[in-house]
Order: C-alpha cells, then structure tokens, then sequence
C-alpha cells in the first residue's frame, strides 16, 4: 500500500507577490528588493510524497529556496530548534523553561555570535544572509503564521545551530547539577539515574566497497535514529554546482545525512569521551572568585546573563543570573565540595563551514580536506563515494589529553597535566579507509569492531577514544556484513530490517536456565511452563504476529526499569548488566511481572507484537500524546536496545496501554554509487507538518513495513512525479 490516505484538493487562488507583502508588514525597500530578486532566481518543484527539489542560480539563492520550502512545511519546529540554540525558549513555554535556557546562555552569547558573524568569510556569511531572508520572506508572505517568540531571523542566528546533531554536546550537562548550583538544590531525575528507560539515541551506517556488489558499485546504508520528525527531506542544486539530497535538521541550510553525484554521508553518534568536567579550587578573592591553577590562582569570569519567560498570563517576566567559568568552560555544577567547569566544542563559523561544505565534497580525499577544520565533536562518518572508497571517521575535534587521568569523571582542574593540549591530527585518529574487509560500519558502538579484523586496536590508542564499548546492534551488523558478497541496494535494505534481535538471544537462556533450577516444588515451574517453553523455542526475531516478541520485550523492559540506574552508573549497556550482574531471582521475577502486565493490559499474555508496538500521528503537536481508541499502524521492529538494526523507541503513554514510537529510525535512505547515483528512501509520518496536507501521513505504512521509495534524485527522475513547481512567494 502506497498511501495511507489521500486528499482531495481545492484549487488555490495565489496573490501576486505585492498583494502578499502588502497583507504583512512592510519591510525596508532595499530588504523587499532582494527578496524580489532572489524569488526570480529559485525554482522549487515539490514531488509526489511533498518533498521539495530547490534550485538556484547561486548556492545563497538555493539555500533562500529551501528555508522558504521548510517553513511551509513545518515554521514551528524550525522556530522550536532555535529557541532551543538561543536560550529562549522560556519566552514560549514559561519559566520551567529557563534552566536548559541558561544551560544553553553559558554557551551561546548572542553578542559573541554577532562578532563571529561580521568577522566570518565573505562566502559564508552571503549564504546566512540568504538563511535569514528565507526565513523572513516566508513569514513576510504568510501572516496567518504566527510566530511564538521569533518574528524576524537575523543572519548570526544560524551560528547557534551549526552541527545538525540530535541532542547538541551542550545538552550533556545535568540541569539538576545546574539549578542547584545556580538556584536551588534540585536531586537527580529519574531520567538523569537511568531509572527511566531511555531509548538508545544514534543511528545506524553501513558503507560497502564495489568488489563485494553484484554491480561493482559502493553502496551506503544511512539511517539516523532521532525523535521523529525532527529532520525534513529535500534536494537543493545550484549553478554553482551544489547538489545534495537528504536529511536537513529543520532550521539548517545543509543536508546533513545524504549523498551528492558522488559522495554520500552517514553521521552515527559517537563513543568518544570529548566532553570533559574539571573540578576546580575556588577561593573567595575580594567580591568575586578565584580559582587554583598550578601554583597560581586565576581570577573566575563572571558574566550576567538575564533571560525572559513567559508567565501564564501572556506577559513576560525576567531573570537574571551570574554565571561563571575559568578556562576549563563555564561552572555547570558543584561535586564533593567542587565547582565543575565543562569543556566542551564551541566552534560556531568552523563547524557552519564544515557542515556545509562536506556537501559538495567530491570523494574521500576533499571531504577529509573539509574535516581539518575539525569542528565535529560527536559524530562518527560512514562515507562512500562513486571512484568506490568507503570508510569510517572518528569525529575530528578529538582533544589531546594524558591517558593517566580517566575522564570518563572530574578530573582536578588545578593540575595543569589535566589540560587538553591541543587537538589530534586526523591522521592520529582511529578511523578506516578502504578496510580489506570491504565494509565499515557503526551502530553508536566503539571503532574497536568498525571493519572486522581491520578494525583499529584499543591497545594503539587512549581510552578516551572509547567510553561506552559495543552494543547489540554492533554484534548485529557484523553477522550480516561478516564474510558477505554479492550485495545489491535491495539486499542491504534487506539488512537494515533484519529483524534477529542478538541481545534475547544472549539473555533468554539465562532465563531459561533461572527456571530449570527452580526447585520442583516451586509454583512457578508450572505457571511458567508455557512462557519459558514459547522463549525457549523462538528464534529471536520480531514479527508482527509474534508473541514472544511482545513476551521477551515486557520482560526486558521491566528488568531495564530496574537495572538501568546501575547499569549508567557502571557505564554499561543495559543488555551486557542483565547478562553479567542479574541475578536468576531477579529474571524470574521480571518474567512474572510482565506476564501479569500483558495479561492486565491487553487480556492475556499471549498476545502478538503487532497488537502493541504502534505508529500514530494524531495533530501537528511537538510534544507527543497518544490515543488507544483512535487509528494507529503496527510495527513489527523493536528498540535498538535488544539489537534490532531497524529501531522504534516506543513505550506505554498517559492513558495508553500500547507502546506507541516516538524515536528510532526517522530516515532510511540506500544509495548506490555509479556513473548514476540511484537511492530509494523513507522517512518517519511524512514530509509535512500540517494535518491537513496529504504528506502528513503518506509514508507511514511504507516506514512499518520497511518499504523504501525511488528518491528522484535526477531532472529525469523527476518527470512525471510532480505535484508542482513555483518560486518562493509566487
């Protein structure tokens, strides 16, 4: 099935350019003139799933085309995305809001950012200008949009948000840790404890050399695990010679995950440890601070940073706050008597530049010469090209420390040999090229298992090149990728939807033997006879009518409610704690308690996956909810945490007793890399984020079911799937 639904749709009257600015404020003449002329040069044709192909004479006219192209599609979510950068997000949704706020101000200082953009390229500052004018012309042309704080864009707000990364590096830091330091002692959320499940955050990227392809071409798996819909979809070409495809995080001018003619890209989020805290001596020192460095003391920075919130009324309010910080970064937190200063990237115009240029990268060799800015701090690469290189990246802002001090905690802030000192080479990196192996591959784990045997050696590098280790999904892709040939583009999307599940079938038999030792007079040996039996004998694969998929994921969830706290505190994922520090007790125990929770909420603990695991997209609300009366789509794959490659984070919601995702695979895409490219995708709900719009809704049955679409990629391609073409306004 192609489509969930279709809409009938009315012919749309569209005003004359003026007609429409004259309906909105008026802006300045010389503002309205370019606007103007940049509308003569964009040319926009939506396909038939909505998704938009802008092109451009000039690299700043496609980039004006394509905020004008998502601000149709979803204004609040690109407002929301930089509210969050900003620091004001307080301003809408009031004063709960304000501490991830100041946790962002201690970054974010929009003065700084300002100066960095007055003083950045000339190139790049020509396409911020085209950011904000695409932006405002849309707002300009489209008064029934009302903004909840940003009426207008200014071309230095695109420095907030340069990397593209779910969950910025800056989002690490515990706003517990930071509203007790800097307002009132606040403990830990059961989030922040790992009490509460939380899904695996990341993706999953394959690249495959051309000598294992039936065609003898590289192929490249991308597929990024978000919370839904927090990336669109589009094609942006110029004259200049920019041409890419994918995913564009809502509010950035640059694909992010995607491919061009001839290189394509995969970003996984990384195991590096490249986020540091420094514990420092602080000293009262006249009206201000100071803090011990060597045998010196420094005096702290103090900075006012005052943010408003929105009371409930509709009126604004204000607070104000000092903040500090030493060299180290900005005091997050007070620990065992110890300020904690966090180091992290802040390289605003490097990484802008980084994550545009990598886009009109040709092959391997000019997008490593992109990375020497070394201004991508959290993401591993997947990367293959169309001359048939493929490899594995570590992130390149990768501080150079001493292997002695583990940074993985504080570490003394007053020992100069704490210091980072500098950054690595590339060179010095972990990463692989063109591995004998002919595959690379990342699932969030660590690069000790990237190529197989011709993986790098943990002996040869720090540890801090490494703080979480492997993962199911890693063991996973290494059975599929293992001593494999012959691959085809259908056949790894075979593979990123294989539904084996490795970590029930390292756990289950623990189980298995927990209740074989039962004592013979033990009521459980009967009761649970018929559960341990169906586990026994499954083969460890989700399925739509599977109920031991629904039995083993109730079993494991309600073991990772209860083991995850300490299985974050060990830093271990919570898969190898089951295995290594549960006890056959405790397994029994979650086995019964998921048995009696099938059985309340859903009438029997036989009942098949597909009853419970559910896609639904009610409204165009960013925070989700969930209704179990109203129409919802089965999906048959699982969390990333048992080892499924195809991920849906899903969960029981206020007033549901279904699991219904909000996270997990949120883009597929396979490309094939040729005198042609060729890809086919799918992405999670739809292109649009209005109700109303047909793209609302159209992929969702072709996402559950892993059904990846022809991505027109070419003018030919195009031909014959359009909806319809116009310039921006017209």
């Amino acid at each position: 099935m192609d489509r969930v639904f279709r809409l009938t749709r009315k012919p749309v009257i569209l005003l004359a350019l003026p007609a429409l600015l004259a309906a909105a404020p008026r802006p300045p003449q010389s503002e309205a003139a370019r606007w103007q002329a940049q509308t003569d040069r964009v040319m926009i044709t939506r396909d038939d799933w909505g998704i938009p192909h802008v092109h451009g004479q000039t690299d700043a006219d496609a980039v004006f085309g394509l905020m004008y192209a998502q601000a149709e599609d979803d204004f609040a979510r690109i407002e929301a995305n930089y509210l969050t950068a900003l620091g004001r997000t307080a301003e809408a949704e009031g004063e709960d809001a304000i501490w991830a706020d100041l946790r962002q101000r201690l970054f974010v200082d929009p003065a700084e950012l300002q100066a960095q953009y007055a003083s950045s390229p000339a190139w790049l500052r020509t396409l911020m200008q085209a950011w904000a004018d695409g932006l405002n012309y849309y707002l300009a042309t489209h008064p029934q949009t009302k903004p909840k704080v940003i009426e207008r864009f200014e071309p230095w707000m695109a420095l907030s948000f340069t990397e593209g990364s779910i969950g910025g590096d800056i989002e690490r830091i515990s706003l517990s840790d930071l509203k007790t330091f800097y307002g009132t002692p606040t403990p830990p959320t059961p989030e922040e404890q790992g009490m509460v499940p939380r899904e695996p955050s990341g993706s999953n990227g394959i690249a495959i050399a051309p000598r294992l392809t039936a065609k003898g071409r590289a192929l490249l798996l991308i597929n990024p695990h978000t919370s839904f819909y927090f990336r669109s979809e589009a094609q942006m070409t110029s004259a200049e010679g920019l041409n890419a495809y994918g995913a564009s995080t809502w509010g950035q001018f640059f694909v992010y995950q995607g491919f061009n003619p001839s290189a394509g890209w995969m970003h996984t989020s990384s195991t590096v440890d490249n986020i540091d805290e420094f514990a420092e001596r602080i000293t009262r020192a006249g009206p201000g601070y100071a803090y011990r460095y060597g045998s010196a003391d420094r005096p702290v920075t103090a900075r006012a940073v005052t943010l408003r919130y929105r009371n409930a009324e509709g009126t604004m309010g204000e607070r104000r706050f000092t903040t500090y910080r030493t060299h180290h970064g900005p005091i997050v937190a007070m620990k065992s008597g110890r300020w904690i200063a966090t180091a992290l990237m802040w390289k605003p115009v490097p990484a802008l530049e980084q994550s545009y240029l990598r886009t009109k990268a040709t092959d391997l060799a000019s997008f490593t010469a992109v990375a020497e800015r070394k201004a991508n701090s959290s993401n591993d690469t997947l990367f293959a090209d169309s001359k048939g290189e493929i490899a594995f990246l570590m992130p390149q802002f990768m501080p150079m420390r001493s292997d002695r001090f583990d940074y993985t905690r504080p570490v003394d802030g007053s020992d100069p040999a704490t210091d980072w000192h500098g950054l690595h080479t590339l060179a010095s990196l972990p990463s692989v090229a063109n591995p004998r192996t002919g595959w690379v591959h990342n699932t969030n784990d660590w690069p000790w298992s990237a190529a197989g045997p011709d993986s790098p050696k943990a002996r040869d590098y720090p540890r801090y090149m490494d703080q979480v280790g492997g993962n199911a999904r890693g063991v996973h892709a290494d059975l599929l990728l293992t001593n494999k040939r012959g691959w085809t583009p259908d056949g790894l999307r075979n593979a990123a939807f294989d539904p084996f599940l490795p970590a029930f079938a390292q756990l289950l038999p623990g189980l298995v033997d927990a209740w074989r030792a039962l004592p013979a007079g033990d009521p459980r040996r009967a009761a649970l006879a018929a559960p341990v039996t169906l586990l026994k004998e499954w083969d460890h694969r989700w399925a739509y009518d599977s109920v031991a998929t629904s039995l083993a994921v109730f079993w494991g969830d309600q073991l990772w409610r209860e083991v995850g706290s300490f299985a974050q505190t060990e830093r271990l994922n919570v898969p190898d704690y089951i295995a290594t520090r549960v006890t056959p007790e405790a397994k029994i125990a979650a086995l019964s308690a998921a048995i009696d929770r099938l059985t309340r909420d859903f009438g029997d603990w036989r009942t098949p996956w597909k009853d419970i695991n559910r896609f639904q997209r009610l409204d165009d609300a960013i925070k989700p909810h969930f209704d179990d009366a109203r129409p919802s789509v089965p999906v048959p794959f699982t969390s990333a945490q048992w080892g499924s490659l195809a991920s849906f984070g899903a969960k029981p919601w206020p007033g549901t007793k279904r699991y219904y995702g909000t996270s997990g695979n949120s883009f597929v895409a396979i490309v094939e890399f040729g005198p042609r490219v060729k890809a086919m995708a799918v992405m999670a709900g739809g292109q649009s984020g209005d109700p109303a719009s047909p793209h609302f809704a159209d992929q969702i049955a072709r996402y559950a079911q892993g059904q990846l679409r022809p991505v027109y990629f070419y003018p030919d391609e195009l031909q014959g799937h359009s909806e319809r073409t116009y310039r921006p306004g017209r």
